[in-house]
């Protein structure tokens, strides 16, 4: 059974990126539809699925990271406008029975993803 996961981590505090704000969207053509908000766990997770079994569907989605607002209530110094302020990661389910795990490493300067297992 497939489902939808994701996990940040701080690269710059060597840490997870617990309390990180992330919104799961699906894209219908130019219309988003938000699926989920929620701030990450201590170990910079959702407390379950962005997406369960049964809610799993192929299309297209956006995870929505926002990178700034976590690093400033870090106390990060950062520049107006930051450098990196939020993070969007478009993405496509094919298998609605597979597991997709999005991670993001981020630090405000760069950040880095990949399909995880």
């Amino acid at each position: 059974m497939g489902h939808l996961s994701t996990h940040v981590l701080d690269t710059a505090h060597g840490c997870p990126a617990a309390g990180m704000r992330v919104k799961l969207q699906r894209r219908d053509g130019d219309e988003l539809t938000t699926l989920r908000d929620l701030a990450l766990n201590d170990d910079g997770r959702a407390d379950g699925p962005l997406l369960a079994a049964h809610e799993m569907a192929v299309g297209r989605y956006r995870l929505v990271f926002e990178v700034a607002p976590y690093f400033r209530a870090r106390g990060v110094a950062l520049p107006e406008p930051p450098f990196i302020d939020v993070v969007q990661l478009d993405f496509g389910i094919a298998d609605a029975a597979g597991h997709y795990h999005v991670p993001l490493l981020v630090s405000p300067w760069a950040y880095s993803s990949y399909r995880g297992s």
